[in-house]
Formats: structure tokens, C-alpha cells, sequence
């Protein structure tokens, strides 16, 4: 196989990580452009859409610190994503492998844009229940999570043919 039918596999994972990207960012657009921070509407007895600002990563981890935390997130999701797509061009092939990587990607730039453009991430999906509160988030978080959960699965696959 030559390198030009090598690169071409990868291109699909680049659009789907692209296309997870522009819902993210779309979405949160639409929140910025109808909500005022901090006001919700209430969808379901357990699900709420708000709009809220998150300065710091999951769980609002750091999101008290004094601004630093912008920039490391940042670096943080810029180096990934190259190593993503390092890792993508590598193992193309490996479907499970690839649309993990590929859900990370899209949510990593994601946030990444947000936290250039605004200094926060701009969250809004709001999940609740019996007065237990599951902290806000957004697409790209969805994306990040899901990837998560499909690389173990993919690991535990590995595993499970190693044996």
C-alpha cells in the first residue's frame, strides 16, 4: 500500500472529529446567543438547558484558580489533539480504536476554542435528579466521554484476543 492510500483511510476520522467539532460549536453559539449566563429552561422533570461558564476542566476542576488554568487547559487539549492525530494516521485501520480517538478530538478542539474565544467553556446540557445535580456540560464533553469509555472497550477487546 502506498502512502498516499494510508493518508486517505485517516481522512475519514478527521471529518467525523470535524463534523463532532461543529455541532459542539454550533450548539454552544445557539446558547450563547439565547441565553444570559446563568439562566435555565426547564426541558424534563430531570433535564434542564442552562447556560453556564466553566473556567476550569470536568467538574469544574481548577475552575477557581487564578486564570493559569486557561492557558495549561489549553496546552493541554492542543497537545492532544496533535497526538490524536498522530495516532490516527498510525492506526487508521482500527475502527473501534479510531472512532475513540476521532469522539476525543472533536470534543478536545471544542473546548480548546472555547477556552480561546471566551476564557471558559460554555456548557448547557443540565441532567438532575431527586436533588442530585450532575455538573453541566456540553458536546464536546459528550464526545471526550464517550471516546473514553469506547477506548477501554477497546482495550478490554484487545485483552480478551490476547489471551
Amino acid at each position: 500500500m502506498g502512502p498516499g492510500t494510508a493518508r486517505a483511510r485517516w481522512w475519514p476520522w478527521l471529518l467525523l472529529a470535524a463534523a463532532v467539532f461543529v455541532a459542539d460549536q454550533w450548539t454552544k453559539q445557539w446558547i450563547l446567543d439565547h441565553y444570559q449566563h446563568g439562566d435555565a429552561t426547564v426541558v424534563t422533570s430531570f433535564f434542564n438547558i442552562v447556560r453556564a461558564h466553566n473556567p476550569g476542566a470536568a467538574f469544574s476542576f481548577l475552575a477557581g484558580a487564578s486564570g493559569w488554568q486557561r492557558w495549561f487547559f489549553t496546552a493541554i487539549g492542543v497537545g492532544a489533539a496533535v497526538f490524536i492525530v498522530w495516532l490516527l494516521r498510525a492506526h487508521a485501520g482500527q475502527r473501534l480504536f479510531s472512532l475513540a480517538l476521532t469522539l476525543i478530538l472533536g470534543g478536545a478542539i471544542g473546548n480548546v476554542v472555547d477556552r480561546l474565544q471566551h476564557g471558559y467553556v460554555v456548557d448547557f446540557l443540565d441532567f438532575h435528579w431527586a436533588g442530585w445535580h450532575f455538573p453541566a456540560f456540553n458536546i464536546a464533553d459528550s464526545g471526550i466521554t464517550v471516546g473514553a469509555v469506547l477506548l477501554i472497550l477497546d482495550e478490554l477487546r484487545r485483552m480478551r484476543r490476547g489471551r
